[in-house]
């Protein structure tokens, strides 16, 4: 085992500093470890499945920069293509061979879309998905589910609301009650309360977005027959689908939760690994509905950086590496050792712990129950995490600082790494259970 992990002394101050600068000291507020113990970590390098802070302790990490790093750290293709590109500028403000590339590259590869167009984040991805959707329907209403997010879209930071429990209510200040109440939100896996609703309100609903592997809340696996619902009920009423897979897009496989699923939707956003780890978002449809789409239609969508030429050869040398044969069979194979290593000594301490997985994707839930939906989610529960992220860290293993984050494997991840992640783990939850 590898020496115990107390100091983070230049963490803390950079972080006393950060708060003079930033709001809460920090750019993103997961970041602030408000959900756990001690100052952020401040890192300065990364390599492989490793990252170091400044204080100079190395971590095997499982957040992955939140999940677009599934080929690990500074990947040498990637770094070796971004400084060729860099080298002849960084940004035109015009059309690239490195955007056709890459735009070739994800559509002869993905037999569920026709067009894309390359944004600049997730959220941006799918704020142009919902507007897309409003301008091929000609109606304003959209349905989301409780416990998915969406990114900071004001019409979708909401949740199901009093009284008519389906009408929206904002999440965060300063979002407009009227864009809330254009949102109607539903129990995440509830098909008959969404049979109800689009009974009720089905020709104005513009579309239903969802994700159809939940993972910003817990990882909620649904059952197929919720999603094929979503689809029954889309085509009956004319809405339109929307998967956001800004998460299990080509991190489940190649080509995500639709293809894992069997489930055509209507428009698809996409994030996190499709820029290999530069701010790379991306939607995509049929023919039909992306010639909607500025230029050629009017639904207006723009992006000084859209498609900016470093990071399309990121996303390129990133995603060459996902299609060769075997790659996402041996990502599956080494994250279900991983949890079955963790889960047998659990059930043998007899713990109330729960690792549901899907690709290299995992969660760490303190209960037995399988968890679908995200008020099944025990608050209480939080504390558990709380002293587990505590004592991880401490010996040298990173999660994301949120017991509701998910957590990512790497292809940079070698059995090795895994084992001894697994038997730090052990030990932790012996303590997390003693407490």
């Amino acid at each position: 085992m590898e020496a115990v992990i107390k100091n983070r002394e230049k963490s803390a101050q950079l972080f006393a500093e950060a708060k003079e600068y930033f709001p809460g000291g920090v750019n993103s507020p997961v970041r602030a470890f408000k959900s756990v113990s001690g100052p952020p970590l401040f890192i300065k390098e990364a390599d492989g499945c490793r990252i170091t802070d400044e204080d100079d302790n190395t971590y095997l990490d499982f957040c992955c920069s939140w999940g677009p790093l599934i080929l690990g750290h500074n990947n040498a293709k990637i770094r070796e293509d971004v400084i060729a590109t860099i080298s002849k500028g960084t940004s035109f403000g015009t059309p690239t061979k490195l955007g056709n590339e890459l735009g070739k590259l994800i559509i002869e590869n993905n037999k569920y879309i026709d067009k894309v167009r390359f944004v600049s984040s997730g959220t941006e991805a799918v704020m142009s998905a919902i507007r897309l959707a409003r301008g091929v329907t000609g109606r304003d209403k959209i349905i989301k589910f409780e416990g998915c997010y969406h990114g900071h879209v004001d019409s979708l930071l909401v949740k199901a609301g009093s009284g008519l429990a389906t009408f929206g209510e904002s999440t965060s200040a300063g979002i407009p009650e009227a864009f809330a109440k254009e949102t109607l939100v539903l129990p995440l896996g509830d098909s008959q309360a969404l049979h109800e609703l689009m009974m009720k309100m089905g020709d104005e609903i513009a579309c239903i977005i969802i994700e159809p592997i939940p993972a910003n809340n817990g990882l909620l696996l649904q059952d197929k027959a919720f999603l094929e619902c979503l689809r029954k009920k889309c085509y009956k009423h004319g809405a339109l689908l929307i998967f956001d897979e800004v998460i299990s897009g080509l991190r489940v496989g190649f080509e995500g939760a639709a293809h894992h699923y069997g489930i055509q939707p209507d428009i698809l956003t996409y994030g996190k690994i499709i820029g290999g780890g530069l701010p790379v978002g991306a939607y995509a449809a049929s023919h039909e509905i992306m010639d909607h789409v500025a230029p050629v239609g009017p639904v207006y969508q723009a992006g000084t950086l859209s498609a900016n030429p470093v990071a399309m050869s990121a996303g390129y040398a990133a995603l060459k590496q996902l299609l060769a044969p075997g790659f996402y069979e041996e990502m599956e194979r080494k994250t279900k050792n991983f949890v079955a290593d963790i889960l047998a000594f659990t059930e043998a301490e007899g713990m109330e712990v729960s690792i549901p997985t899907i690709g290299s994707i995992f969660w760490i839930a303190f209960t037995k129950e399988r968890i679908i939906s995200a008020d099944q989610i025990d608050p209480a529960s939080m504390e558990k995490f709380k002293v587990l992220h505590h004592e991880l860290l401490q010996r040298g293993v990173y999660l994301g600082p949120s017991g509701y984050e998910v957590g990512f494997i790497s292809a940079a991840h070698t059995e090795a790494d895994l084992k001894i992640a697994a038997e730090k783990m052990k030990e932790c939850l012996k303590i997390v259970f003693k407490a």
